[in-house]
C-alpha cells in the first residue's frame, strides 16, 4: 500500500496528491489564454483571531452559519475559495483543482494583469493579517510551492496585499517574506520586495 501511494502522481487534474481533497462550489473554468504563473498568498481566521473552527471550510463549501458568530454578519453571503489551506499544523486542504479558477483575489492587479484570479494559485495561511505564521506552515507552503513550481509555470509570489493594495492587507506584516525567498531561491521566482 505505501508503494502504491508513493507511485500516485502528484497531481490529477490539478488536485495535489499530499492536501486533503474538500471540494468548494466556489469556482469556474480558467479563460483559455491563462498562463498559471503566480502564487498570491493570503491570511484568514474564523472567527478572527480563532483557530481550528472548521469555520473556514464551511465558509469556503457555503455552509457557515451565517449567526453563529457576530463578525459573520460583515461576511454574510460571501461566496468565496481558494485552492489551498495551511492550518496551523501544517496540513493542508485542497477546495478547488489548481486547473481551475478559484475566487480568493477579488478585484486585482499584477504583473502588468488585471484579474489575478485568472492566472494564480490561491494559498491561505490560517491566520490573523499581521499576525505571525508558525514554522509548520512555512515547511508546508515551501514544499506546496516547489511541488507547483514542478507542475505549473509559476514566477511570482506575492500578497493578497500586494494584488489588491488599498482594499487587502493579508497576510501582512507578520508574513516573513524574506524567509519564503530564501526557502525558495533556487526555483527563480520574483517576490515582492523585502527589507
Amino acid at each position: 500500500m505505501a508503494n502504491e501511494r508513493q507511485r500516485a502522481p502528484l497531481w490529477r487534474d490539478g488536485w495535489y496528491r499530499h492536501a486533503r481533497r474538500v471540494d468548494s462550489p466556489n469556482f469556474g473554468k480558467r479563460p483559455a489564454h491563462a498562463h498559471i504563473d503566480l502564487v498570491v498568498v493570503h491570511s484568514i481566521s474564523l472567527p478572527p483571531g480563532e483557530h481550528g473552527t472548521g469555520d473556514i471550510e464551511r465558509l469556503f463549501t457555503n455552509q457557515l452559519d451565517w449567526d453563529a458568530h457576530p463578525y459573520f454578519d460583515a461576511i454574510r453571503g460571501m461566496e468565496v475559495s481558494s485552492h489551498f489551506v495551511i492550518a496551523r499544523d501544517g496540513a493542508i486542504t485542497q477546495y478547488v483543482s489548481c486547473d481551475a479558477r478559484a475566487w480568493h483575489a477579488g478585484r486585482s492587479h499584477y504583473r502588468g494583469r488585471d484579474n489575478c484570479n485568472d492566472d494564480s494559485i490561491g494559498i491561505e495561511l490560517e491566520g490573523l493579517e499581521g499576525d505571525r505564521f508558525t514554522d509548520a506552515q512555512y515547511d508546508a507552503l515551501a514544499a506546496l510551492s516547489r511541488d507547483l513550481a514542478a507542475h505549473y509555470p509559476i514566477r511570482f509570489m506575492a500578497g493578497h496585499e500586494h494584488v489588491a493594495p488599498g482594499r487587502k492587507n493579508d497576510p501582512g506584516a507578520g508574513f516573513e517574506w524574506r524567509r519564503m525567498r530564501n526557502n525558495l531561491f533556487d526555483l527563480g521566482w520574483w517576490f515582492p520586495l523585502v527589507n
